[in-house]
């Protein structure tokens, strides 16, 4: 469609801005645009978002006057043009080349979509040439890289290349493979001057098409454009190889700092480098190296399946019936052949461009306009094609190259010659390590490398889904690290490292699940390796149809250098002629362990790697002091708290949240700020956590001398981060002091297991040579060393980290670990971060102090046993006792901070307990060296052990708080008040008190233990709470029938004393007898109450009431068989343990009088001497009371009576020599004749 002359339609295209364009759903009036095209039968889908655009919005372009002249020059011909960008200027030819390393400009600016979600990056005019391969006969040559998924794909003219070759000698040996490949000697060809002077007419037409006046005024031809165009050919737009060094970055930083997207800054942990600058690691020549995204749009087009990012320069204008057109301009007598028709449609495709204006000449002269819509132009005459086709072609390049190129790092090389239907491509990095020449003589080595380290460090930085993608990030940063020279370039290699030792999370558990599974998978299925033998292509059938005729079993020896081959391009054009069969293979998988140590050890290498890349990049290992890295660092150890104390003093001082600004290099040789100095804090920081985490396991596996070896680790990467920080940030004090916390822990655990010393010794002198090559690294920083290497000065974590044979001085350093912790935690910048290790390291430092306070409370019980019994008490237990006590007091506070009442009334019950120890040592002696009488001081030191006890009961508050440390206090309360009780009333200080006072001090202190004796509560206890309720009634018994034998004179005390006596001896028979395992204290309290019995009798004077008396005192004394049952069945045990069954003899007993069932045959002795007797003494006086009753006894009594004289003439005839067991038998045998019939039990039966 033609318009008239001067008819101007104005066409206003969306505002695209500068800025990039929102990639969600939905079409938006910023850019995105969504184009179908059908052709006829065949529907083709085009879809073009604009990502970034640098053109302002489009004008309408001006309409020509027929008869113009494009031969003369407008007035504004060549001045800058927003609405042309580099267009006018690069048809000149200035500039016409596509950079070589334009892919990589926009994949630095989007590398978002690298790796994943683009299958190809590349200039405009690098995608329509390769989808015109089958239509045109010239050559083809581009350079192919790989990253995930994604393809970059750039121009790379060998023969200019060449020519800098000619020049400077690199890439000699590219040069001579490519004569043998096209078998001539080469040669560079000129373009013509017709082709000069077709560029020239297209550029004036687009100036005079801005310029807003068809009859421009033309300016005087001066200039020959063949001159001025053949700049070209003597302009070589090849970068220079790369040489960068680290000198040259630093001092490009900042001019080119201006340059580096936002989107580029390295963020990463605490690394606060600006992406490392790293467009700055590039030598800044004339034309930025070709690093820079200079196009004047970038579009992410999807055509039909295939997502590209592609960067086009292409005017656009405003007009016609759309917004958007492009301009075109034709030589009226020359027709549009295909490649021209699929040049326009392709273009107009990318840009969303809905009509293209065509504007034809002849010789120069302007004719006429022609307006074409865009799904018309594959109709046009003379230069029709199928859509279909060209969409074949696009996917079959597409799968051959991704079949192909299949090794990140690699630069491919797609070649085809002109006029050859053969195309060939050859891995360029594989030729060039034939050639044994250096891998920096490949142009293409840093800017892969550069790009693979960005895609791995935009994933990473993605928090969300990163865990997914770490097999994929680790695949790019091994690739990444193998492609650069660690001399030129150690800033990008310390930070990959960097980033693969932030792959493994130390922090928390390896997931299981799914997340676990795509680990082991290796997280991404385009994970290369370029560690395989075999070659890519040994996977692919040689005759198969799927594989086309891209074999590599070829038959020319040049052709056996190519990775594969396309015999004919004509293969292109048919449909999934080249689908892919090449499974690609996850070789890079995530190396997943549940194991700790495995995934430290991994970051250690990581670390160690990357602390070795900033050193060599500092200076030379001879510029300072020298130390062996495979000797281990000899560290001094000084004995003593003073030593401790001030190792702990230099310790927090270094941590400290704030030192001076550093302005001077360490001393290494690092300037602060640079990228050494912040690489090199971050690797540090990280080794000490690998370090942390690797004690920690080592710690609950109770390997303490591997855990204490690993904090020691752990503190000197800390310390050697001070040694380079100015600042410490408040992370760095929080992980600080979980060190100190967790060497607090090792050293406590050593200290109560010193028998183990000897294996912890072992392990803690073990070193392996990655850590002794870090502590080397450290060490190059660390301030305590003399010129020899070695250290002059302890530094302060030698003081918390080594390992002593002393336990007082383990704990003493156990517990400043934690104080120090806590300063740390309790300092003004990290005092908001962590309340809750606050808690924590509180209630270590109680636990801590308690252990002292225990340490030393044993030392002053140990010293009590070995000391001389009348020596007083001495200066060192006094010592001893206020530093026990101290320590008490100080974990008391520090639980009562962080209200923890359980183990604060621990603390108070271990003060009781250090209370009675000192009550014990205050025991007086008299002059015979027996125990004299109770004194005031044992009185006071036993009545503040149970006020301390009885504040631990008040903390509590209630039992079901913690039961069992309540009934840990009841029970130590009842103890107290018993040996309180127990001493009052056996060594009586009758020199100092009255009678009657001690007694109502022992009543008031038994009755007090008795209200703590648990008896109801089923415990493991419960049997000792029923022994001491029954010994507290027996001895209460005991005293009352003291007072009623020794009182004088008033009746009715002395009959309250008789009834309570009475009344406890009652309670004691009877707690004793629910017992079963206290037959002697049975049998004595029932003989006591006997002896009681015939004292009460002894006063009566009536007949009936003494028979009454010792009838009721026979009957207590019936109750003995209880206990003789319990003797004569341990006495059984005791023998058929010890002689066996058929032993009828005498039992022995041990030399302590106790058998081996625990029963003390002595005590029985004794205690038969007594029940003998007493035995006796009732029968008899039973017998005479009754045989001298007046009245007629009956038929009962008659039988009593008699059965009274038999048992008193057995007992009487009964052997005194007599093994135990047989009297004890004889002694069952005549009690079980005065037990009424009905309660007859059979001899040996058990209660």
């Amino acid at each position: 469609m033609s318009s008239a002359p001067g008819n101007r339609e104005d066409g206003v295209l969306p505002d695209r801005g500068s800025e990039e364009v929102d990639d969600s759903g939905g079409d938006s009036a910023s850019g995105r645009q969504e184009l179908e095209m059908c052709l006829g039968n065949n529907e083709i889908k085009s879809r073009a978002v604009v990502k970034y655009s640098a053109a302002p919005p489009p004008t309408t372009y001006a309409l020509l006057q027929e008869k113009t002249d494009l031969k003369l020059p407008p007035a504004n011909w060549l001045r800058e043009s927003p609405q042309l960008g580099p267009a006018g200027s690069t048809v000149l030819g200035s500039s016409s080349k596509s950079k070589p390393f334009s892919s990589f400009g926009m994949a630095y600016d989007f590398i978002d979509s690298i790796g994943d979600d683009v299958d190809v990056v590349s200039d405009s005019e690098n995608i329509k040439k390769l989808l015109k391969i089958p239509y045109s006969k010239s050559h083809v040559s581009m350079a192919v890289h790989r990253v995930g998924r994604t393809l970059l794909l750039d121009e790379l003219d060998i023969q200019e290349l060449f020519m800098r070759s000619s020049q400077t000698g690199d890439w000699t040996w590219l040069k001579e493979f490519y004569q043998r490949l096209i078998d001539q000697k080469w040669q560079r060809k000129k373009k013509s001057k017709e082709h000069w002077y077709q560029k020239a007419i297209l550029s004036k037409f687009l100036y005079y098409s801005i310029n807003g006046d068809g009859a421009a005024e033309p300016v005087p031809d001066s200039d020959n454009p063949d001159e001025g165009c053949g700049a070209e050919e003597f302009g070589p737009s090849w970068p220079a190889t790369f040489t960068s060094n680290p000198s040259d970055t630093e001092e490009s930083t900042a001019h080119k700092e201006e340059g580096v997207p936002m989107d580029s800054k390295y963020a990463l942990g605490q690394v606060a480098s600006k992406e490392q600058n790293l467009t700055t690691l590039f030598n800044e020549g004339e034309n930025s190296q070709g690093l820079r995204n200079d196009f004047v749009r970038n579009i992410l087009w999807t055509f039909e399946d295939i997502h590209m990012l592609v960067g086009s320069n292409m005017p656009i204008f405003g007009g016609g019936r759309y917004p958007a057109v492009s301009l075109r301009l034709r030589d009226n007598n020359k027709p549009i052949n295909i490649l021209t028709g699929i040049d326009y449609w392709l273009d107009n495709l990318m840009c969303n461009v809905p009509e293209l204006v065509m504007c034809f000449h002849v010789n120069g002269i302007v004719q006429k306009y022609e307006m074409i819509k865009t799904e018309d132009i594959p109709d046009l005459e003379n230069s029709t094609f199928s859509t279909r086709v060209v969409k074949d072609i696009a996917q079959n390049i597409l799968s051959f190259l991704k079949s192909n190129c299949t090794k990140e790092g690699h630069t491919y090389w797609l070649f085809k010659a002109s006029g050859s239907d053969i195309v060939k491509l050859y891995d360029l990095t594989t030729l060039c390590e034939e050639a044994a020449e250096e891998k920096c003589q490949n142009p293409f080595t840093l800017p892969v490398a550069v790009l693979l380290y960005k895609v791995a460090s935009n994933m990473m930085l993605k928090k969300s889904q990163n865990r997914k993608h770490y097999g994929t990030i680790r695949t790019l940063l091994l690739n990444c690290v193998k492609l650069l020279d660690q001399e030129r370039h150690p800033q990008i290699i310390a930070s990959a490292h960097y980033m693969l030792a932030e792959l493994f999370q130390l922090d928390e558990p390896p997931e299981d699940g799914a997340g676990g599974e795509s680990l082991r998978a290796g997280g991404s299925e385009d994970s290369y390796s370029d560690e395989e033998e075999e070659e890519d292509h040994e996977d692919l059938p040689e005759d198969s149809d799927e594989n086309a005729s891209f074999s590599t079993a070829l038959d020319s020896q040049d052709d056996s250098k190519a990775v594969a081959i396309i015999k004919s391009v004509g293969e292109l054009s048919v449909p999934e002629k080249y689908k892919s069969t090449h499974q690609i293979r996850p070789i890079y998988a995530f190396p997943v362990s549940q194991d700790k140590e495995e995934r430290c050890r991994h970051v250690l290498s990581y670390v160690l790697k990357g602390l070795k890349a900033v050193d060599g990049s500092i200076k030379k290992e001879s510029d300072l002091p020298a130390a062996d890295p495979n000797t281990p660092i000899p560290l001094k150890y000084e004995d003593g708290s003073k030593a401790v104390e001030k190792g702990i003093a230099l310790l927090l001082d270094r941590a400290g949240p704030f030192q001076e600004d550093r302005k001077h290099p360490t001393r290494s040789g690092m300037i602060p700020g640079s990228w050494q100095h912040r690489m090199k804090l971050q690797l540090f920081f990280k080794a000490s956590k690998a370090y942390y985490v690797l004690s920690d396991a080592a710690t609950n596996l109770l390997k303490y001398g591997r855990a204490l070896r690993y904090i020691k680790l752990a503190l000197q990467c800390h310390d050697a981060y001070c040694s380079v920080s100015s600042t410490l940030h408040s992370r760095v004090l929080l992980f600080h002091s979980q060190c100190l916390s967790l060497c607090g822990d090792i050293q406590l655990m050593l200290a109560q297991n010193a028998s183990n010393r000897a294996a912890y010794l072992e392990e803690y002198s073990y070193q392996t040579k990655e850590d002794q090559e870090v502590l080397h690294s450290l060490h190059r920083e660390s301030s305590c060393q003399d010129q020899s290497g070695l250290c002059d000065c302890p530094p302060a974590f030698n003081m918390a980290s080594d390992l002593a044979t002393d336990p007082e001085y383990q704990l003493f350093v156990s517990s400043k670990c934690y104080e120090a912790a806590y300063e740390l935690l309790t300092s003004g910048v990290v005092k908001e971060h962590g309340p809750e290790q606050l808690a924590q390291v509180l209630k270590r430092l109680g636990n801590i102090r308690n252990e002292i306070g225990v340490f030393y409370m044993n030392q002053a019980a140990a010293m009590q046993t070995e000391k001389e019994v009348n020596k007083s008490v001495s200066i060192a237990e006094q010592e001893i006792w206020k530093k026990s006590f101290s320590c008490f007091e100080k974990g008391m506070k520090d639980f009562e901070a962080i209200e923890d009442s359980t183990n604060t009334s621990l603390l108070l019950c271990n003060i009781g307990r250090l209370m009675r120890i000192c009550a014990q040592a205050h025991c007086a002696t008299s002059a015979d060296l027996s125990r004299g009488e109770f004194s005031p001081e044992e009185a006071l030191y036993y009545n503040k052990a149970i006020d301390y006890y009885l504040r631990a009961m008040r903390s509590l508050a209630t039992r079901g708080n913690h039961p069992a440390v309540w009934d840990s206090v009841n029970w130590e309360l009842s103890t107290t008040y018993f040996t309180l009780a127990t001493l009052l009333q056996d060594y009586a200080p009758l020199s100092r008190k009255a009678q009657e006072q001690i007694e109502r001090e022992v009543t008031e202190a038994m009755l007090k233990s008795l209200k703590y004796c648990d008896l109801q509560t089923e415990s493991a206890r419960q049997p000792l709470y029923q022994y001491r309720a029954a010994t507290i009634h027996h001895r209460l018994a005991s005293m009352y029938h003291s007072c009623f034998r020794n009182q004088v004179g008033d009746e009715h005390l002395r009959k309250q004393h008789r009834s309570l006596a009475e009344l406890h001896y009652s309670k004691a028979v009877r707690l004793f007898l629910s017992l079963k395992d206290a037959p002697c204290e049975l049998l004595r309290t029932l003989l006591e109450r006997v002896a009681f019995a015939e004292f009460t009798m002894a006063g009566q004077n009536s007949s009936g009431a003494k028979l009454k008396t010792l009838t009721g005192a026979l009957d207590i004394m019936t109750d003995t068989r209880h206990a003789f049952l319990l003797i004569h069945k341990e006495l059984l045990e005791d023998r058929t343990e010890t002689d066996g069954p058929e032993l009828t003899g005498p039992l022995d007993s041990g030399a302590d009088g106790h058998t081996s069932s625990g029963l003390n045959t002595t005590e029985v002795m004794k205690l038969i001497g007594v029940f003998e007797p007493s035995f006796s003494f009732l029968l008899l006086q039973l017998v005479k009371l009754m045989t001298a009753m007046k009245r007629k006894p009956s038929n009962k009594d008659e039988e009593l009576l008699k059965t009274y004289k038999n048992v008193y003439s057995k007992i009487l005839r009964a052997e005194k020599t007599a093994p135990l067991l047989n009297r004890v038998e004889l002694f069952l045998d005549l009690l079980q004749q005065l037990t009424p019939k009905t309660g007859s039990v059979d001899l040996g039966a058990s209660l």
